[in-house]
């Protein structure tokens, strides 16, 4: 019988499934009614899965990780920890999901967070501040950065690295779910950059600094 902390488990690496669904299907530029024909799987049964309101089952994932040429373990959020027995379980705070990629109490951690599509005009965030260094760098779609008097946003490979002492906040600025990881230190720990691309291989990034 499954314990409660193991329910709580499968409930956050469920959670996080719907969005990722989703833009795996943006990024392929496929719409519900070709993956639908394509997996057998009806339109509406689709359309729930992505929003969170159809509950995952084996089932339905084995076709769709066919059909996104993708390992079943992709579609559930499951990074590799360096151990094949821990796995950090993804979880939502205000509609956002996080899925940690690392384990340490202290220190900088590091997670993927997912920002779901929203219909219609996004909704304005409300700036916070905290003790920190934050950097991010962009997966897909497309996020806005809300940082003291900047916003800016940010696409694909592009990154920003700032104090969050300074007011910030983060909102999806596309149609579809926007990707990125995040690197965070709460004592404001900084990323030490080693190796630099050369001036003939510039890299597109954007910074915020109070």
């Amino acid at each position: 019988m499954a314990t409660e902390e193991q329910d709580e488990e499968l409930a956050g690496v469920l959670t996080g499934v719907g969005p990722r669904l989703r833009a795996l299907r943006h990024q392929r530029g496929t719409t519900l009614a070709q993956l639908s024909e394509t997996t057998g799987i009806s339109l509406s049964t689709l359309s729930r899965l992505e929003s969170g309101r159809r509950r995952p089952t084996l089932e339905l994932l084995l076709p769709l990780a066919r059909a996104h040429r993708v390992p079943l373990d992709e579609l559930v959020g499951a990074p590799e920890t360096g151990d094949p027995r821990v796995r950090p379980r993804p979880f939502v705070r205000h509609g956002t999901t996080y899925v940690p990629l690392t384990r340490n109490l202290g220190g900088l951690h590091a997670f993927k967070q997912i920002l779901p599509a929203v219909d219609g005009p996004p909704p304005v965030p409300e700036m916070g501040v905290h003790e920190g260094y934050e950097w991010l760098y962009v997966l897909s779609g497309r996020l806005r950065l809300l940082l003291g008097a900047h916003d800016l946003v940010l696409g694909p490979g592009e990154a920003a690295e700032f104090d969050t002492r300074t007011p910030h906040a983060f909102v999806n600025a596309g149609p579809q779910p926007a990707e990125f990881l995040s690197l965070f230190g709460p004592q404001g720990e900084r990323i030490h950059v080693r190796a630099r691309p050369t001036a003939a291989t510039p890299t597109a990034s954007s910074e915020g600094r109070p």
